[in-house]
């Protein structure tokens, strides 16, 4: 059996710093944080490993060492360590079997919108089509990424894409599907990762893979709504 370490999730000054750092990449093309928040949930829930060597050039919009300036190269590697971290506050909160809720930043009137969060977790499918092709396609359980494309295609060029408006309050309740279709993905995938792992694992420890796996601290109301909304699921 593998262990996991614990690790703590990231500071409110730890998100500005990782924030910052994606903002200032060259090229304008590299993630907010609440895009990486997605893309990351999504990149974990998913059916197979995917290695920073190839979702890097999404984060930061091309290769790292082309698009952040960095002082020296402990710096790097401070910033590269809140990166990782993030990633097993994702990755140790579902792996607990506890709801992970999305990181969502508000607008200027302190609404969080959630499309860019959305828009990252579709990008982080987009990284293994085939593989997310078995759930999307599935009629029990694929309406669990409707809430991620119904947000994603909110403010879509085409018009044909996009769903009905949206009022606030169907928002705050398209937000906490997005929890429980994340949770629900990551439990529908668990035994292709687990056989993944296991022929991975010849190669490469599961230390190199995961480290330092976190609890994060949740919202309680959208944990609770979600928890009563599988509960429902399973009767």
């Amino acid at each position: 059996m593998i262990s996991f370490n614990q690790n703590d999730p990231l500071t409110d000054a730890e998100l500005d710093r990782l924030g910052d750092v994606l903002k200032n990449c060259k090229g304008g093309r590299a993630m907010n944080v609440e895009t990486l928040d997605g893309f990351f949930a999504a990149l974990i829930a998913g059916p197979e490993t995917v290695m920073p060597s190839e979702y890097y050039p999404e984060v930061f919009g091309g290769e790292i060492s082309d698009t952040c300036e960095f002082s020296c190269l402990e710096d790097a590697n401070q910033f590269l360590g809140l990166v990782m971290r993030h990633w097993n506050d994702i990755a140790g909160t579902l792996f607990k079997g506890e709801v992970y809720v999305p990181l969502l930043i508000e607008d200027k009137d302190g609404i969080p919108q959630g499309n860019d969060w959305a828009h990252g977790f579709m990008r982080g499918i987009g990284m293994r089509n085939e593989g997310w092709a078995e759930l999307i396609n599935s009629e029990e359980y694929g309406g669990s990424l409707l809430p991620m494309m119904v947000l994603c295609h909110e403010h879509d060029q085409d018009p044909e894409m996009r769903p009905d408006p949206i009022n606030a309050e169907k928002r705050e309740e398209i937000i906490v599907m997005m929890a429980a279709g994340l949770f629900g993905a990551y439990r529908y995938f668990r035994k292709h990762r687990e056989k993944f792992a296991a022929h991975d694992i010849r190669t490469q420890t599961a230390a190199q893979c995961f480290q330092d796996w976190a609890k994060r601290s949740m919202s309680l109301r959208i944990r609770k709504e979600v928890q009563a909304m599988l509960l429902r699921d399973d009767h």
